[in-house]
């Protein structure tokens, strides 16, 4: 025993002296069968002490290992891993594992087969396996327990990690600890506590490794990827060559390509390249593709590799060798291409068809023209021309084109319209405020319980702001704006990470009733409206950029194509991919993705003033053109890599001379899906009695009011019809709807019951910061004596508490019934809410009944 506790504490000090390696090159490993004992010595032959290893092999089916001494065994199926000791984990140079080479019992008699060590072969014959990657990830099961052990193999600390995996269907992952779990149906993510985030060098996430429950014993997760690589550290398999490349038709300047497709490896297929020579011609998701430009009477090479979504390419094709053809050999045309009709459309897209044109020397294709821009080229009698805007009406002509590149003429014109946005019915868009959790604890939870998100189709949540020194999209700070509304520094650097997703929601708090343990990487606000679209699928969340204080940096995101593309970019990048800064150990890469549909721009107000402080810049009404077809284009690009369209949407005003100074309605409506129109706010009293303070007014009649005294006379009706007027489809405009009131108090009679009469200064608010505001149900419930009138004429509703009292402007039930039935009337796409936390259900089911 003395002799034995000796070697143990030499082998400690081994250990506690050796050299970490990060290859284990050189081990190797000698099995032995006495019997059912089954042993493994391993070896190191190499100058250098050797720690870390583990030894896989197969075994027959049925056979299984069991009763380890000096180390752990696990098996899944034929599979088995022998994890050593502690205590034999390093290997001297020169030396092995005896007297402690691990040992275990096989239920039969057998040879194991495919031995690696390290990844290597046990015998150390073949090439050398290639270094580990940084993290790799190890799973164990025991019944229901499933455990996964993160080792960091490299010489330095990673901080951050999330292990991604597949379950047969029906199986759930839950109960995590030290770590959480999210699903969506078999993909489960497992995120680390803030406390195993950081893994040291050469160390592992023991003894806090994360830990969950499986909803049915002895699963085994597949698909495993730690940071979107393999767990096991093996690199991801490439695709197969795409086979049988050829050439269906050519021309003077073009070479059409087809192949068979390619075999997926370890990850999904993304597309294919198609090459010239050694030049990259193209990139396409199908298993065809044309290359254009070429010179007449030439040969060229062309070869294709596949890619997965990691960019990994696989091996070249067979390489083709084409000759484009002498135009010098066919001067004839082809016939004009008759018939074209539209087979069908949808909110971003027109499909046509045509009958096909004849040519002596044979058709090779048609060019689809959308007015004078070429929209597509194809080699068959129908096209889906994409990339189109909303409830818009496009004209086409195809033109054919034959193998030596004469071109007919243009076929008879077709107009066609895409379809709207929300299909046949009505859009209901709601604005939800992300302080809302706060003072007025409206969660998104309140959205499902009150019934709203049943019946909204869209939801911006509000707001995002812009980074003054980099001007690109801000996240991942929380800092507050300062008190003073005047302050033109008021929102510089400001947002609210904590509420967007740093945040634990309670229980009562969420939304499927379960609470974030507060290791989640996503929590908040952008958690809870995850689970808000997994309960109502149709319903999509756009996040909105700006607001009142958050627009004083548009003007320079705006004011040059690169500041335009770099702001677009990294909106769409934080929000619809989902790339989230790190914040409170939340966040990181992908963290958000999924969450948000579509972008709604609120820049109040191009070439106009705003906010205190805000920047205006001579050109913003051309570039707010410019900003929002970068929004188009680029969110279209995404689409060709996703297969999702992504909504483009403006809070734009009601004021004609702020519509003049920033807004060309009719270009930007190319690109545009919604303009939400300001319909409220038309009159009002600020929180520092600025604005209104000394008369009552509406805030947002539908019609103008015959006793208005303003020289200049606001109404919902007037505010539309700029928008038509200026050419928008009636379909993509929605009108503005508040869901709070606007107060006065010290307000005369004057026989009018308080309407358009003189006042003191802005009501109580229902928050102390927030004098002249209330929130519909708090008005109705809390400014008492306060009685409701409907003013006819102009479609308006106020309360009036008497004579030197309180007067409020606001929308009813009764007023928002009227304003459907006139939106209805003018075919207009539906209603917007700012915003929801004003309601607990009267108001949004008087906006769904007017619209059904």
């Amino acid at each position: 025993m003395r002799r034995a506790a000796a070697l143990l504490s030499a082998l400690l000090l081994l250990i506690t002296m050796a050299v970490p390696a990060h290859a284990a090159t050189g081990l190797t490993a000698v099995f032995s069968l006495n019997g059912n004992q089954g042993k493994f010595v391993v070896s190191n032959p190499s100058s250098s002490a050797i720690t870390g290893w583990s030894i896989q092999f197969e075994l027959p089916s049925g056979v299984t290992a069991s009763n380890p001494q000096n180390a752990t065994i696990s098996q899944s199926g034929t599979k088995v891993k022998l994890t050593p000791a502690f205590y034999i984990n390093t290997v001297r140079a020169g030396g092995n594992t005896e007297p402690f080479s691990p040992t275990f019992t096989l239920s039969s008699a057998v040879q194991p087969t495919s031995c690696t060590i390290n990844r290597a072969n046990c015998d150390g014959s073949g090439d050398p396996p290639p270094p580990p990657a940084p993290l790799t990830a190890e799973f164990t099961g025991n019944g229901t327990q499933g455990k996964f052990v993160v080792s960091n193999n490299s010489a330095t600390a990673l901080n951050g990690w999330t292990i991604t995996f597949e379950l047969p269907s029906g199986v759930t992952a839950s109960n995590a600890q030290n770590g959480s779990v999210s699903q969506s149906g078999t993909k489960v993510t497992l995120s680390p506590a803030y406390y195993n985030t950081t893994i040291g060098a050469n160390r592992s996430t023991e003894p806090y490794s994360p830990t969950f429950t499986l909803s049915r014993s002895g699963v085994e997760p597949t698909n495993c990827r730690v940071n979107d690589v393999q767990c096991d550290g093996a690199p991801d398999t490439p695709p197969s060559a795409p086979g049988n490349l050829s050439s269906p038709v050519k021309t003077t300047k073009s070479v059409s390509l087809k192949w068979d497709a390619s075999t997926p490896g370890t990850l999904p297929l993304a597309g294919y390249e198609v090459y010239n020579g050694g030049d990259l011609a193209t990139t396409v998701t199908e298993t065809s593709a044309t290359v254009t430009g070429l010179t007449p009477k030439t040969e060229y090479t062309f070869t294709v590799k596949a890619k997965d979504r990691k960019g990994n390419l696989s091996p070249a094709s067979a390489a083709l060798k084409v000759t484009t053809n002498d135009p010098a050999d066919d001067t004839q045309p082809p016939t004009v291409p008759t018939g074209l009709r539209s087979t069908g459309a949808d909110a971003s897209s027109v499909s046509l068809a045509w009958n096909a044109s004849t040519d002596n020397k044979g058709v090779a294709g048609y060019d689809v023209y959308e007015g004078s821009r070429l929209a597509t080229s194809v080699t068959g009698t129908s096209a889906k021309v994409t990339g189109l805007s909303p409830s818009t009406e496009y004209t086409f002509t195809v033109r054919a084109r034959d193998q030596y590149d004469n071109v007919s003429a243009a076929g008879t014109p077709l107009k066609a319209k895409t379809a709207d946005i929300v299909g046949s019915g009505y859009a209901r868009v709601g604005y939800f405020v992300q302080w809302g959790i706060y003072g007025r604890q409206y969660f998104v939870k309140n959205l499902d319980t009150t019934g709203a998100a049943a019946k909204l189709t869209h939801l911006n949540y509000a707001f995002a702001n812009i980074d003054p020194v980099n001007l690109t999209c801000l996240n991942g700070v929380t800092k507050g704006t300062s008190s003073d509304p005047q302050d033109p520094n008021q929102g510089d650097g400001a947002g609210d990470a904590d509420a967007d997703y740093g945040r634990p929601m309670s229980s009562a708090q969420s939304v499927d009733g379960v609470a974030d343990t507060g290791w989640e990487k996503l929590r908040g606000n952008f958690n809870q409206l995850k689970k808000l679209k997994a309960k109502h699928p149709k319903l999509k969340v756009l996040i909105s950029i700006g607001g009142w204080t958050y627009s004083k940096y548009f003007s320079d995101v705006a004011a040059t194509d690169a500041s335009r593309k770099k702001f677009v970019s990294s909106c769409i990048d934080m929000y619809i991919k989902g790339n989230l800064p790190t914040y409170n150990a939340a966040g990181g890469p992908g963290s958000a993705a999924g969450i948000f549909d579509g972008i709604d721009l609120d820049w109040e107000w191009p070439g106009a003033e705003g906010h205190a402080g805000n920047h205006i810049g001579p050109n913003d009404k051309e570039n707010n053109t410019l900003l929002i077809a970068e929004f188009r284009k680029q969110l279209d690009e995404l689409t060709k890599e996703t297969g999702q369209r992504y909504d483009l949407t403006a809070f734009t005003p009601a004021d004609p001379a702020k519509i003049e100074a920033g807004w060309d309605l009719r270009e930007v409506a190319k690109y545009m899906d919604i303009f939400n129109v300001q319909g409220y706010d038309f009159h009002g009293s600020g929180s520092d009695n600025s604005w209104e303070p000394n008369r009552t007014g509406h805030a947002g009649n539908l019609y103008t009011d015959v006793d208005d005294p303003y020289s200049f006379h606001f109404s919902v009706e007037d505010a539309v019809q700029t928008y038509l007027d200026a050419g928008v489809n009636p379909r993509k405009i929605t009108i503005g709807l508040a869901f709070y009131g606007r107060g006065w108090q010290g307000v005369a009679d004057g026989g009018k019951s308080g309407e358009w009469q003189s006042a003191t200064g802005a009501a109580p608010g229902q928050f102390a910061e927030e004098a002249g505001t209330r929130g519909y149900s708090n008005l109705v419930a809390s400014v008492p004596g306060c009685t409701v009138k409907h003013d006819e004429q102009a479609v308006a509703t106020y309360c009036y508490t008497g004579n030197g009292g309180q007067w409020w402007s606001f929308d009813d039930t009764w007023s928002i019934g009227k304003k459907m039935a006139w939106l209805r009337d003018k075919n207009l796409l539906g209603a917007m809410i700012w915003e929801m936390s004003g309601d607990t259900g009267t108001l949004m089911s008087a906006v769904d009944n007017g619209l059904k």
